[in-house]
Order: C-alpha cells, then sequence, then structure tokens
C-alpha cells in the first residue's frame, strides 16, 4: 500500500514563533495535514529532539520545513527518521557535519544581523539573543509593513548563544532525503550566498530563489513558501 500523504510540520527558526506560518498554511488550504511546532530554541540536539516527538505523536510519515535556524533542527531532528519523507528549507540553514548556524551565516560577507542582537544571561547558563526591536523590520521583515513588522519584533522567540553555535551532529539527512529550498535574495541574516552554496550542495529536487524576498518569507511571500512545500508533497 502507498503511504498516506504526508503531515507537514512547520519548524520556525529564531526571532519568530509558531504563529509566522499562519500565512503558508492559509494558502495551503484544507487539502494538507499542517503543524506548526513550537521550537524551543534552546539547542540543535534538544530541539530537533521535540520536533521527534512531534513526528512520533503524528504517528505517519511527516515533511519537515525549516526556516532559518529551524532549518538547523530539521536536519538533525530527520537522521535515522524513518517516518520523515522529505526536508524542505526556508531560508534555511543547511548544515554539514560539525556546521552551525554561526559557521554557515559567516560562511559569505553580507549578513548584518550580528549588530542589531541584544543578549542577556539565562538562568540555565550563557546567553540568549533577540533581536532589537528599533532594528527588526529593517533587518528581519524589509518587505513587510511596518505594523506588521512591529508586531513580530514583539512577539519574536529569542535563541540562545549555544543553540547558534551548535553543530550537526552525524551524517545530514538530506544525503538520503529528497529537499526542496526557497529563499529570498535580500536576506540580511543569511547571506543569499550561503543559500545558493548550501541548495547547490545538496542537489535539491527544486529550488526557487525569490527576488527581494526578505529573511521572514513565511510572512512576507507566504504563496512562494506554500507552492515549494506543496511540491514536496506531490512528489
Amino acid at each position: 500500500m502507498p503511504d498516506p500523504q504526508p503531515t507537514i510540520v512547520l519548524v520556525h527558526g529564531a526571532f519568530a514563533e509558531s504563529a509566522s506560518w499562519n500565512g503558508v498554511i492559509d494558502r495551503m488550504g484544507a487539502a494538507y495535514d499542517v503543524v506548526a511546532a513550537a521550537n524551543p530554541l534552546r539547542g540543535v540536539a534538544a530541539d530537533a529532539a521535540y520536533v521527534r516527538d512531534v513526528v512520533h505523536g503524528i504517528g505517519g510519515p511527516v515533511i519537515l520545513v525549516g526556516h532559518s535556524y529551524g532549518g538547523m533542527v530539521v536536519t538533525q531532528a530527520a537522521a535515522d527518521e524513518p517516518l520523515v519523507r522529505a526536508l524542505v528549507y526556508v531560508n534555511g540553514f543547511c548544515p554539514d557535519t560539525g556546521e552551525s548556524g554561526l559557521s554557515l551565516s559567516g560562511k559569505f560577507p553580507g549578513s548584518t544581523l550580528a549588530d542589531t542582537l541584544v543578549q542577556y544571561p539565562v538562568s540555565t547558563g550563557g546567553n540568549e539573543v533577540a533581536i532589537g526591536q528599533d532594528v527588526y523590520h529593517e533587518q528581519f521583515a524589509a518587505d513587510v509593513s511596518a505594523d506588521v513588522a512591529a508586531l513580530m519584533a514583539r512577539t519574536q522567540r529569542p535563541i540562545t548563544e549555544q543553540a547558534l553555535g551548535d553543530g550537526l551532529s552525524g551524517d545530514p539527512a538530506w544525503r538520503l532525503l529528497p529537499s526542496w529550498f526557497v529563499f529570498g535574495d535580500a536576506d540580511k541574516n543569511i547571506p543569499v550566498a550561503a543559500h545558493r552554496f548550501m541548495a547547490e550542495r545538496a542537489d535539491p529536487r527544486g529550488q526557487r530563489e525569490v527576488v527581494g524576498g526578505s529573511h521572514a518569507m513565511v510572512v512576507s511571500r507566504p504563496s512562494e513558501v506554500a507552492e515549494t512545500i506543496i511540491e514536496a508533497v506531490r512528489a
């Protein structure tokens, strides 16, 4: 018997939250089963373990979709997980063994994220970081309205410095699973050269580069993101 249609599990990245996927979910419509997971943003291994718990709770085939740091998490979560059928990267990190979000975003020039971050210590040790609200619109979501960006800035989820520095352990799942990529050429967090490098390395089934797309394309360009996910489901 063929697999049932997979459930789509959406995993947000740093400085966003699960409701950032609302526009994508709306455009996918009732024909698709979709879950937007609340990524803890504490560390790659722990966050991936949580996403695997979500996958096991679904109990059937899934497609994992990662935005930004969420790409780190879905790559780790999909390793040796037979329920995962494909990976979709939305302005997302697609790491090889040992690579971190920090190392990939710094591999090519162009990221302006570091100068926009505010940090503070957390009781469990180390620091967590967020984007300053006064610069969030320009840095993260330049192609959305000022009102929407202001709301996003207020509801963003901070991430630990540890999570950004954690490297992928084990072999990357994209070597065995089909993958799709969609990213914007105006991403100020992850340089477009890094997106192109990661996509070319993964040899994806599909790749979209959106002219003028910011890092927050799940909000600003939900139709293009939804189309890419639907391609993965149909394949």
